[in-house]
């Protein structure tokens, strides 16, 4: 027998496709929405890392930085680094800014005269800054307009009075900086010498950056670096990590942004079924037509296969153009967050993949009802509405959809930073497609074994769940996937929230006050007093030290020797902070061991973190060895301690007996909490009596911290409603592609005396059923999946409010109603006699 060739078999198919898609505009919907959020989180993200990338050395200001605590290089350290390039020492720390009554805590950056290594200082006038002149200061818009201050004026930083030469428009290595405590102002590297910030005991940090002048790699400078001083407290980065905590950011934000547009496909493939079985029923009578003029199973699957991949290909290209477009609108609210461009962004390889993905899917979900069409003769297709069609051969369908799940493995696997991750969702989504399968299988099992109720119409609404050609499987999954997708999002947003709440609490000190030198301990206290009567004033000694060893005495374990730091013990990596009490810190709690007493004067003691000592293995009877400015301090571990982690306090994970530390030169911290608001002034006074110290205002900070977080979440909110819309489109499909038998079964009800109100009745009892029985799977899948995601993927706390997720479950339950309600208006207006004859 003769075969349509594909030019003829395309030729076909066109006629049907030039109704603007109809019939098939669920397939459209469903790929749009997925390959669209696959485009925008691709081209997004890749532009992002493309940046980070290309722009490591001006984020980091060198090819390779030195940070060390409380003291600048040595001599010997400097001579080492100097034999790969150029250097430009830095220094940051907390100061006060003061002009006239006015006073503001600020983030002071000296710079030697040859920073930015690389970049440049754009002011807020938009010219290029040159070198700093002697004397002056750049500020940030903000301290100009707190002091009330502009170009030329004078202001002071601890005892020196300083010009503004600038106002800061645009830092080259903002990024790398980090979260910062106050507006930035940058001055000489002389500055906080003159101005008596750096004596003895001095909260700072120094930033040395290089610019090699060779091509030497900086991992390995890195490395020899750290071999070469092992003890000296060193922290260090590379222009390919300019800033660690932008790229962990983007790339777990991308994974999980990436996922949840999969999910979304994975939805849409739903509805791709869905719709291509719903685009084929309409068209049985033409198939069987086909059949019976002499085409071919073959040319019946080339006619619809080409229909359905250039509806494939349409939905996906519109999907691609709205991610695209979507694109800047991202860049522009992520600007201040992240070094992205605004603008339409194109990354090919992005776009490509997003395209390949939606093409794949369609592949797998298209293809079961498309050779299920094909595979039965054409008399079959003529009985159908009265005879319904078997499940006809799977066989066929394996190949294919084999082919798409593969390709769709090896996609998700080849792009992702983290495979694992990803092949631990593809294989969950799979285990959920089977268990909901099942599922619907056993509904339908169970439902023709449950007794017949006495009811009319919960009689039919349970027939309607198992009788022969019943769309329940489709429903099921729809269903189950639309309010597990519920729950999902309902659970991530509402973890996130409590973790904000719990990392950004809403009561705090009013005040945090570094470098309060401890002989002036009382004058402070009674200057604070004085202005604020009931003021909270809490205090407690800082230094800072680096771990050099841990462990049994006899045998313990070197910091510096240790390839890799054991997992959890953070604290042992790098300088840290340090303090001694005579007491339990406020906050925390005792649980293992004893404190010394409050004249103890013994063998030094150390109480230390109790989770930290989980992940090191410490024991009580333990040593632990620090290096403090220079000086070896060894301490028996006396006792654990549980900390308040949620509290805005002092927390140190190391908390010495005085006789370890007391000598060693240092100054003190202090918290403040007013009564009655912070009262007009004292920031002035405090800046003129303690010129030395710095105030951190905790309040505003706040602000800014739950700013930033509420702006994450609610990118994570936006990106998760796609996966949402994609399931309300599945489960509007899934409705829809049960229309026809709905048509005949009303009509024949109809015919027997059925009223609307029974019909109705009818509808919202069989979904009702099929929702409730799945409200407590969507909270089990969803409450799952979403465990996972703050878990394991943002390594948050499991945190999620239960009544606020029932409430959007039942939401969901009732829109579930309200599609039901409005899928049956086109059946109840179905004319019984126009529907009989189109049997």
């Amino acid at each position: 027998m003769t075969t349509l060739g594909w030019r003829a078999a395309w030729g076909i198919a066109r006629r049907d496709l030039h109704r603007q898609f109809r019939g098939l505009r669920l397939l459209l919907v469903c790929l749009f929405l997925g390959v669209g959020a696959l485009a925008a989180i691709g081209s997004l993200t890749s532009a992002i890392r493309s940046e980070l990338d290309g722009q490591g050395q001006v984020i980091l200001g060198g090819d390779f930085e030195v940070e060390v605590y409380q003291r600048p290089l040595t001599e010997e350290e400097t001579a080492w680094l100097e034999d790969y390039g150029e250097l430009s020492p830095g220094l940051r720390m907390q100061a006060m800014a003061s002009a006239g009554e006015a006073a503001s805590p600020v983030e002071l950056k000296a710079v030697a005269p040859n920073w930015p290594l690389y970049g440049a200082l754009t002011l807020a006038d938009g010219s290029v800054a040159g070198e700093l002149p002697q004397g002056g200061a750049w500020i940030a818009q903000g301290v100009a307009e707190r002091l009330d201050i502009n170009v030329g004026d004078t202001f002071t930083i601890g005892t020196l009075p300083l010009t503004v030469a600038g106002v800061i428009g645009e830092e080259p290595d903002r990024l790398s900086e980090g979260f910062t405590l106050g507006q930035t102002v940058i001055v000489g590297l002389d500055v906080p010498p003159a101005a008596g910030l750096t004596q003895p005991g001095a909260m700072y940090e120094t930033k040395t950056r290089v610019r090699f002048t060779g091509a030497d790699d900086p991992a390995e400078v890195e490395e020899a670096l750290l071999d070469r001083f092992p003890e000296s407290g060193l922290d260090t980065r590379t222009r390919d990590r300019a800033s660690p905590g932008a790229e962990r950011f983007v790339s777990r934000m991308g994974e999980f942004l990436t996922l949840v547009g999969l999910a979304a496909l994975v939805i849409a493939g739903i509805g791709i079924g869905l719709g291509v079985g719903s685009y084929l029923e309409a068209r049985r009578a033409g198939i069987a037509t086909l059949k019976i003029l002499g085409a071919t199973s073959s040319d019946i699957a080339r006619i619809y296969i080409l229909q359905i991949g250039a509806a494939a290909l349409a939905g996906s290209l519109a999907g691609l153009a709205a991610g695209v477009l979507v694109t800047p609108v991202l860049a522009g609210a992520l600007g201040d967050l992240l070094p992205v461009r605004a603008g339409v962004t194109l990354d090919p390889l992005a776009l490509l993949r997003a395209l390949a993905f939606g093409l794949l899917v369609a592949l797998v979900f298209a293809a079961p009802p498309v050779l299920r069409a094909r595979a039965f003769p054409a008399m079959a297709l003529m009985r159908e509405r009265v005879a319904p069609l078997g499940a006809g051969s799977w066989r066929a369908a394996l190949r294919p959809v084999g082919l798409g799940m593969a390709g769709i493995a090896l996609l998700a696997l080849a792009g992702s930073p983290t495979p694992a991750l990803s092949a631990g969702f593809l294989a969950g989504a799979l285990a959920m497609l089977g268990l909901l399968a099942l599922l619907g299988l056993g509904i339908r099992r169970v439902a023709r074994r449950l007794p017949r109720p006495a009811n009319p119409i919960w009689r039919a609404a349970l027939a309607n769940i198992h009788r022969p050609g019943a769309a329940t499987g489709a429903l099921v999954t729809a269903l189950g996937f639309g309010l597990s997708a519920f729950v999902l999002l309902a659970a991530v947003q509402t973890s996130l929230d409590g973790n904000i709440r719990r990392s950004v609490p809403q009561i705090a000190p009013d005040y945090f006050v570094l470098d309060v030198p401890r002989a002036r301990l009382a004058e402070f206290t009674g200057l604070v007093e004085a202005a604020a009567p009931g003021a909270a004033i809490e205090s407690t000694p800082t230094l800072r030290g680096q771990v050099l060893e841990y462990g049994d005495p006899a045998n313990p374990t070197v910091v510096a020797e240790l390839e890799e730091l054991p997992e959890g013990a953070w604290a042992l990596g790098g300088e840290r902070g340090l303090t001694y009490s005579v007491q339990v810190p406020q906050g925390n709690v005792l649980t293992e061991g004893e404190w010394w007493p409050a004249d103890y004067t013994g063998t030094p003691l150390v109480s230390v973190d109790e989770e930290l000592a989980l992940a090191a293995g410490l024991e009580l009877g333990d040593i632990i060895t620090v290096s403090v400015l220079g000086v070896q301090k060894t301490a028996t571990i006396a006792s654990f301690r549980r900390l308040d982690w949620e509290s805005l306090g002092f927390n140190y994970v190391f908390v010495f007996s005085p006789n370890t530390l007391a000598d060693a030169p240092h100054n003190v911290a202090a918290t403040v909490s007013f009564a009655d608001g912070v009262p007009p002034g004292l920031l002035r006074q405090l800046a003129v009596a303690f010129p030395s110290s710095s105030v951190i205002e905790v309040g505003p900070i706040l602000s800014e911290a739950r700013a930033i977080l509420d702006q994450v979440s609610l990118a994570i909110l936006a990106a998760a409603s796609v996966a949402v819309l994609a399931g309300v489109a599945v489960l509007l499909g899934a409705i829809a592609a049960a229309r026809a038998a709905r048509i005949y079964d009303t009509v024949i009800l109809r015919v027997l005396g059925a009223s609307r109100g029974q019909l109705l009745g009818l509808q919202f009892a069989e979904f009702g059923l099929l929702a409730f029985v799945l409200a407590g799977v969507a909270l089990a899948l969803g409450s799952g999946l979403a465990w996972l995601v703050i878990t394991q993927l943002f390594e948050f706390d499991w945190l999620p409010d239960w009544p606020r997720i029932m409430l959007v479950l039942g939401a969901g339950l009732a829109l579930v109603l309200v599609f039901a309600f409005l899928a049956s208006l086109p059946v109840l207006r179905a004319k019984p006699a126009a529907a009989l004859r189109s049997l």
